[in-house]
């Protein structure tokens, strides 16, 4: 489902934890100001930013940012431990929901950026048709992250001219 602003400390509070307790960040949300502006910085043009839902409790997010030319940047795919897996499919259904809306909005690629710690992830991306590119094939609007040092690519219109 789109974020609605009653979701914003559940969701901060999700993707906080996962970073610092499962993969050690040194990071607060004080200093992700996306989360706390996410009507702003991801619910616009080809944009958005759902949740996960497991009754009331929020079990995973995802985001798309327009980043401009038909082209996005996957964002912020987190999904509670206990949830991960085939057996909740939780990860696949954000992901799937994500794609179908940038389909339905003609966004031509969507670009992301993860670190070397995600592995399942990059598994999980790959699966799913991204590919590994060098960071000199992002985008200029890509909202690049100081710790990520993997960079995927999945084009999702045959006419992908994006610019330099």
């Amino acid at each position: 489902m789109p974020f609605q602003p009653q979701h914003a400390a559940a969701v901060g509070e999700l993707i906080v934890s996962i970073q610092r307790e499962e993969f050690g960040f040194d990071i607060d949300l004080e200093r992700q100001p996306d989360l706390s502006a996410i009507p702003v910085y991801y619910q616009h043009g080809t944009g958005n930013f759902w949740v996960a839902m497991d009754e009331q409790k929020i079990v995973g997010t995802v985001a798309l940012k327009d980043i401009g030319y038909h082209d996005v940047a996957l964002r912020k795919m987190f999904v509670a431990a206990e949830y991960r897996g085939t057996a909740w499919g939780v990860a696949v259904k954000l992901l799937q929901g994500a794609l179908d809306w940038a389909t339905q909005h003609a966004v031509h690629s969507v670009f992301l950026g993860t670190t070397d710690k995600f592995q399942a992830a990059h598994r999980f991306y790959e699966k799913h048709g991204f590919a590994l590119i060098d960071k000199v094939q992002l985008p200029a609007g890509f909202p690049f992250m100081p710790v990520d040092t993997r960079f995927y690519r999945l084009d999702l219109q045959t006419n992908t001219s994006s610019p330099p």
